[in-house]
């Protein structure tokens, strides 16, 4: 009897399940045809993608300054040089009696970012400023600002970017030994400045408009013939109080003629309180990017993209409309920019930046693409929308599925896309001067000579007829 009830049960069970297995397009309310939704892919829509120079930007207030020389095998050369005011320690400031100097030093806070050839030998050149830089119209990166022919004061070490040193901290009476964040320190003429600070009046000590009028600033350049190595750019913090001129003097004491007090007085250099400027200069010479910024309306099988107001990319998506005419109304519920690293081009230490999107309205003015508008109720999560190199795949992919939905519905307009270079911490669709990471990207079309290097739009969509 067990046995009759066990089959009794299987053949129930066998029998619901042979009733269910209707096809999943039965099951339900019977569809209209006409109303039907269909599920596709798309990665063959055309992408123009071309090699263009990137825009003039003010250098004052950024999270780091650039200072370097580079020499590049693909992007040719790369140069930074560096201006700053030289602030008081605070208004009204006296040297004191008989003031006579001990030493002057230039010091140069790392801002935690390096790129290039640490093993190479760099030299530093500082000279005065031949004019106020205070006064300057413009710091933008492309001004070229004068300094005078006479060297202050040289350096040629290796950088040490991220190696925190031991100095001798002066206190009147008494010295101490003391660690401080990684830095350059150059040694300066101490007669220059014996007789070109020292010694200047209570009018040109009283403010620090009057100090820079009077004293100019500094400059500081890399000296490419006395350097050696293929270079790198390294990145100073002038944001904080730990870049400065140091002027270690002796004066009379106020109190006792016979006695005499050793000084150390910390002149600031910071954008807080006076400009810097970063003056920067590529020479393409020789290279296949000067050949295609001579060529715009060609397109190459790569294409590239430098920071340091260098390089960036303009991409197109020209078959978009074409494409909804031929294939009707859509959803897109997903697409993706796919691009590759060329092949060898991240060779060490020349690693591959992190790359921003952004989008051009109608002013030409840079704006984030919707996917990655915090203002958008469609915007994404920074890890989700991408720009992240991916070093396992040689790979960045964007998730770009409002802005791809907007420019097929008419509710954006390309007025022009862009990639480039951006900090890896720090992303933004300005110019990058904080970085030096650059990168070789494929165009839309394969390499013939690796097969590989492609950049393409995967559109996942569904189409309602």
């Amino acid at each position: 009897m067990k046995f009759i009830k066990l089959d009794l049960l299987t053949l129930l069970i066998s029998l619901f399940l042979f009733a269910s297995c209707e096809k999943t397009s039965t099951i339900g309310l019977e569809i209209d045809p006409n109303s039907a939704i269909q599920g596709a892919l798309v990665d063959t829509l055309t992408i123009s993608s071309r090699t263009v120079l990137d825009q003039n930007v003010s250098t004052f207030s950024l999270t780091r300054h650039p200072l370097g020389y580079l020499k590049d095998p693909i992007f040719g050369t790369t140069e930074s040089t560096l201006s700053f005011a030289v602030n008081l320690p605070n208004d009204a400031y006296s040297f004191g009696i008989n003031p006579v100097i001990d030493s002057a030093v230039l010091v140069l806070s790392y801002g935690s970012e390096f790129y290039g050839d640490s093993t190479s030998l760099y030299s530093f050149d500082v000279r005065q400023l031949s004019s106020n830089l205070v006064d300057a119209p413009s710091l933008n990166n492309n001004v070229v600002f004068p300094a005078n022919s006479t060297l202050l004061g040289n350096k040629t070490t290796k950088v040490y970017p991220t190696t925190p040193i031991k100095i001798s901290d002066v206190i009147t009476g008494l010295d101490t030994l003391k660690t401080v964040k990684a830095q350059v320190r150059i040694k300066l003429d101490n007669q220059f400045f014996q007789n070109n600070v020292l010694t200047l009046g209570e009018t040109s000590l009283k403010t620090n408009y009057n100090f820079t009028s009077a004293f100019k600033g500094l400059q500081v350049k890399i000296n490419k013939t006395t350097s050696t190595g293929n270079g790198g750019l390294m990145f100073f913090d002038f944001a904080g109080t730990n870049s400065s001129l140091m002027l270690y003097y002796r004066k009379q004491n106020a109190t006792t003629t016979t006695a005499i007090d050793t000084i150390p007085a910390n002149f600031p250099i910071s954008t807080t309180s006076g400009p810097v400027a970063a003056t920067t200069q590529h020479d393409y010479t020789g290279t296949a990017i000067a050949t295609q910024l001579n060529n715009p309306n060609q397109q190459y099988a790569v294409t590239y993209l430098q920071p340091l107001v260098g390089l960036r990319n303009k991409i197109s998506f020209p078959y978009l409309n074409k494409f909804i005419k031929e294939v009707g109304n859509i959803v897109v519920n997903k697409a993706e920019l796919v691009i590759d690293l060329s092949t060898g081009t991240d060779i060490q230490p020349l690693y591959a930046p992190r790359l921003s999107l952004y989008r051009y309205d109608i002013a030409e003015k840079r704006q984030n693409v919707p996917d990655n508008n915090s203002l958008d109720i469609r915007g994404l999560d920074p890890t989700v929308f991408g720009g992240y190199f991916n070093a396992a795949k040689k790979q960045y992919i964007f998730v770009v599925t409002s802005y791809i939905q907007d420019l097929m519905t008419g509710k954006l307009k390309d007025y022009g896309t862009f990639l480039a270079p951006t900090p890896s911490a720090e992303y933004s669709i300005n110019p990058s001067l904080s970085s030096g990471a650059r990168a070789v990207i494929g165009s839309f079309k394969k390499n013939p000579s690796t097969g590989d290097n492609i950049m393409k739009l995967n559109v996942y969509y569904t189409k309602i007829n």
